[in-house]
């Protein structure tokens, strides 16, 4: 049996969108994958409404394992509608001691192709995370936030909505203590801009399959010869016919968004 670990985190606010991603993550998983799931969540979260007994019972190639990440990023940043737990995947190599590597996702997904080539075949090597390119340097504002405010090139920004975590080496070279260094700090795209200042230079990037979000699905529609000079044709079209769909903008359970 293939093994493969991944962590979400969330509130009893996104219990039904988590359900969802949950259960098309394991809908597409091979017959020889085992998803071990984790759920992170604070001191004071009710997941009692988590139907994880339901998706064991009709998924059983998987596993569902709570950790609870106590009262840490209380006083964190918030802004728009991105609250504390979206900070935990900050704390996964501490909090899930049981992998030196792991995938971590946000709720707001679709799977549509089994993660085993991913986890399997990604070889991290010196590189703290894996993830997908933002393309921030494409819009005028952001890239001027990273660059004047931040102080770092928006090139090369990833998202951290779906990521490949290094656990072993973050834990060797503590970068999680590095992490809450930056909590306090107001950043506009909060844990994405700790995860891409922290990591800099300890970054691999991947397909734009695992990731696929409302920017690149238009500029795949609109404007695709931009993305051209980041992935071939081939890994643009496995992109929008496999890729995980990620709502980072408009949510589904909300009104009609692209995806």
């Amino acid at each position: 049996m293939n093994i493969v670990p991944i962590a979400f985190a969330f509130d009893e606010n996104l219990i039904l969108p988590a359900e969802v991603a949950i259960c098309s993550l394991l809908q597409h998983a091979k017959e020889t994958t085992y998803y071990q799931i984790y759920v992170l969540h604070g001191s004071d979260t009710d997941l009692s409404g988590f139907e994880a007994d339901t998706i064991k019972k009709s998924y059983p190639h998987c596993d569902i394992v709570f950790k609870n990440v106590g009262d840490a990023f209380q006083t964190a940043f918030e802004i728009r509608d991105i609250t504390i737990p979206a900070y935990y995947r900050l704390l996964i190599p501490e909090i899930i001691r049981e992998h030196d590597k792991i995938l971590y996702s946000d709720v707001d997904v679709i799977f549509r192709a089994d993660l085993s080539a991913f986890y399997n075949n990604i070889e991290l090597d010196d590189a703290y995370v894996a993830g997908v390119d933002s393309l921030a340097q494409f819009d005028k504002d952001t890239r001027l936030y990273y660059e004047k405010n931040l102080g770092i090139s928006a090139k090369g920004v990833i998202y951290s909505g779906n990521l490949i975590i290094n656990s072993k080496k973050m834990r060797e070279d503590g970068i999680v203590h590095r992490f809450m260094e930056h909590a306090q700090k107001q950043y506009r795209f909060q844990d994405m801009d700790i995860i891409n200042l922290v990591c800099a230079e300890h970054i691999k990037y991947l397909e734009p399959s695992f990731c696929v979000t409302t920017y690149f699905t238009d500029y795949a529609l609109h404007q695709r010869k931009a993305l051209n000079a980041f992935w071939t044709e081939r890994e643009i079209n496995e992109a929008l016919q496999n890729g995980i769909v990620h709502y980072n903008g408009q949510k589904p359970w909300k009104g009609y968004c692209v995806n």
